[in-house]
Parts: C-alpha cells; structure tokens; sequence
C-alpha cells in the first residue's frame, strides 16, 4: 500500500491530476497494488480557501506520505498579490521543506511525434535528454531580496548564493544518472562572469574525479540555449544550477513537440515530489484541452523512483508510446491525419492499454 498526497493546484492541474490518478487506479488493478490518495491544497486554490499558498496541513501531508504528486499552480487572478502571497511561492516552499534538491527532467521525443517539433525532423530525431537541476539553492532561494526606496526610485534585490555541499550534491545525482545512461555530463554555468558559477564549475570537476567513466564537459549557459536548438543530440545528462536549470529544461520541453509532454522528479528528501513542467494554462482550464501526458509520464517515474515498481513504471510509458503511435493527440501536438482526442479520452485510452498489455 502506497499513500500519495495529491496537490491539484490551479487552472489545469485539476484535470491533468484527476487523469493521471485513473492511470494509478488502471495500475493498481492490473498488479493488486493499493494507492491511497490524500488531497491537499496549494497555490492559488489555497489562497482562496485559507489564505496562503502552502498550508501548514498540507506540508504535515506531504511529510506523511510516500510520495506527492502535483498539478499546477498560478494563475492571473493572483498577479497582484504581494511576493509572499503568490501562489508560486507554495512550490518554493515544498522544495525547501521537504529537502528537495534535485529536479530530475527528462526531455525525450516519441518517433511518433517527430513532426509535432518546430525543429526539423533530423535535428530532434534520437533526441532524448535528462536535465538535472539544482532545486534549492540559487537566486530563487537567496537573501537578501525585496524591493525598497532609495534617493526616491524603487531598486529590487535578488541574492545568488551557492555553497560547496550544495553543488557537490546535485553534481553526485547527475553523475549517478549519467552512469546508467551514456555516460556523458555537460554541466553549464557562466564561470566567465559569475563567482557562483566559478565555483561551480571547480565543484562539479572535482566530484568528477570519482567518475572516471563519465565523460565530464563545460559550457556556458548562453551556448547551451544554442547548442539545445542546433544539435541537441550531443547532450546526455545537463547539471546547472537553479535558474538555468528552470530556462533551458523549459527549452528542451519543445524539442518534444509541446511542454505538455514533459515530467519531473524532484527528489533529496524523504519523501519525493512529482509534477508536470507546464504550468497552470488557465487560458484552457476547464476546457477538455489539457496535455495529460506530462502529468502521467510524472506518476511513471513516482512508481520508479519512490516505489520501485520498475514494470509498473514501463507499463505506463509503454502504453503513452503506444497510444502516440495509434495516432491520438491532444491539440497542442496534434497534426494532419492524427486523430485528436481530450484530456480525459487522451487518458483513458492510456490506461486502456496499460490493462491490456
């Protein structure tokens, strides 16, 4: 038995999250598992019913489960709000909370939806990409930060700090991940100008030294955003930092077709955190709309990396292949002669397979 606390957030995560749960029920009915679901609130949703965007109830569940699984938050109704009411401000803090550091996005494209990429299809054929980002640390989490009034102008402050344990550790992950793949890592930063980023590098070389297998190599992150769109075949596993790590494993999303295609992990703590990448699209919330994929690839890596159902988790991305292939898209990756289905028929051909398979 397995207990998940479920976070559907705002805009479509309500639907994506409600999908990927019948994916979990399909699971658990072909391989006599138990998955129980407890709902929490967070982001804009929480705002609305308590007042802040992560509360107290919801971390003491997260903490409380096996694993957490989250929709989306964010939306315009909470653009005005001030930076501590913000519904982003809930993911920050079950980052920190929960001692999730390491944001583990894999970018892989289906051969089914070869066409569905902007780029041509000989530069994103073959293209499968693992982005591991430093979560915690970086400018998102430095201080001091504000805004303030000097000689009668607003002057805003954001801090980048990084210290030594902190790269050590997200550089140890993604040397782990690189020996069960390629065995290639590209860590990027701008050691030309930032300190931060110099000692990064310093870091990330050294803990390279236990890794003699793994092919260790640098680049500036204004050419990795390059290199991602002009030969991204070259790249196995990507470390980076936090803000860099956020920007380019968005643009890796889009070599796959559509951001709705791409999962995340995010672990270091007890208890592991998984989400899509998209955010919240209120623009099409509520609408039938929604890329469910991203969402279910998420809850295939939970049966992974927290459960360690190994056949589970192929299950699931068997059946996501599969159903690409029998020519089912979503709008944001449909194409001529492809048969265009909902978030919901989108899901429910997904499990029918995981049952039938």
């Amino acid at each position: 038995m397995y207990t998940i606390t479920v976070i559907s957030g705002d805009g479509i995560g309500q639907e994506v999250v409600g999908r990927a749960l019948k994916v979990l029920d399909a699971v658990a009915k072909k391989y006599h598992h138990q998955f129980t679901f407890k709902h929490a609130l967070a982001g804009g949703a929480a705002l609305d019913a308590v007042g802040v965007p992560l509360p107290e109830e919801t971390l003491d569940s997260c903490r409380a489960s096996d694993a957490v699984l989250l929709g989306a938050v964010g939306g315009p109704k909470w653009d005005n709000n001030p930076p501590h009411l913000k519904p982003e401000q809930a993911l920050l803090g079950l980052r920190k909370n929960l001692g999730l550091y390491a944001n583990i996005r894999p970018a892989k494209i289906y051969s089914a939806l070869l066409d569905a990429s902007t780029l041509k299809r000989e530069v994103v054929e073959g293209v499968d990409i693992v982005v591991v980002r430093e979560l915690t640390g970086g400018i998102y989490f430095g201080t001091p930060r504000g805004v303030e009034s000097k000689n009668g102008e607003a002057i805003a402050t954001n801090t980048l700090t990084y210290s030594e344990s902190e790269i050590k550790r997200i550089a140890e992950s993604a040397f782990e991940i690189a020996m069960k793949r390629k065995k290639k890592v590209c860590s990027v930063d701008k050691a030309n100008i930032l300190e931060t980023s110099q000692l990064w590098r310093i870091t990330v070389t050294a803990v390279g030294q236990k890794y003699r297998e793994v092919e260790l190599s640098h680049m500036y992150v204004d050419n990795c955003a390059m290199q991602l769109i002009r030969n991204p075949k070259q790249f196995d596993v990507i470390v980076t930092e936090n803000m860099f790590g956020d920007i380019l494993s968005d643009e890796a999303a889009m070599l796959t077709g559509s951001i709705g295609m791409l999962a995340s992990a995010s672990l270091g703590g007890k208890v592991a955190l998984y989400e899509p990448v998209h955010g919240s699209a209120p623009d099409i919330a509520g609408q039938n709309k929604a890329n469910p994929i991203a969402t279910i690839a998420s809850v295939a890596m939970m049966l992974r990396f927290s459960f360690n159902l190994q056949k589970e988790a192929e299950d699931v991305e068997s059946a996501i292949q599969k159903v690409l292939d029998n020519g089912y898209r979503t709008p944001d990756i449909a194409t001529a002669n492809t048969i265009r289905v909902g978030t919901k028929e989108m899901a429910e051909q997904i499990c029918s397979i995981i049952l039938r398979q």
